[in-house]
């Protein structure tokens, strides 16, 4: 089987209306949604090879040095399958896609050179 990264997305603007929602909403949103992934992940347990966390604020380094930055990812996770298209059909019904805008990218992972 192959390895693919899971990379989750929600868009900056779309997390930054939901900031605007009062705290007890937000809290308790944001609780059924966690329960909801857990559920829908533990469904398909032998998929996941690292079930992944959720990403804290970006420090950007460049050549120029480093910065504060800003991108959509918010989760990430290690998944196995036969092919893009297999891991893509297992996707199917996440919790996440629920969100405004939201989006899943799925990538190959490939061995360093020499490693």
């Amino acid at each position: 089987m192959k390895k693919f990264l899971m990379l989750y997305s929600i868009p900056s603007s779309v997390m930054d209306e939901w900031k605007k929602t009062p705290a007890d909403t937000r809290k308790a949103e944001e609780d059924k949604m966690s329960r909801e992934i857990q559920a829908w992940m533990k469904g398909r347990a032998k998929i996941f090879t690292d079930p992944g966390a959720g990403l804290g604020k970006t420090t950007r380094i460049t050549s120029s040095g480093v910065a504060a930055g800003r991108n959509d990812l918010v989760m990430y996770a290690i998944v196995q399958g036969d092919s893009p298209d297999a891991v893509a059909k297992a996707l199917e019904g996440h919790p996440h896609l629920q969100i405004p805008q939201s989006s899943i990218d799925v990538m190959e992972l490939f061995a360093m050179p020499d490693q």
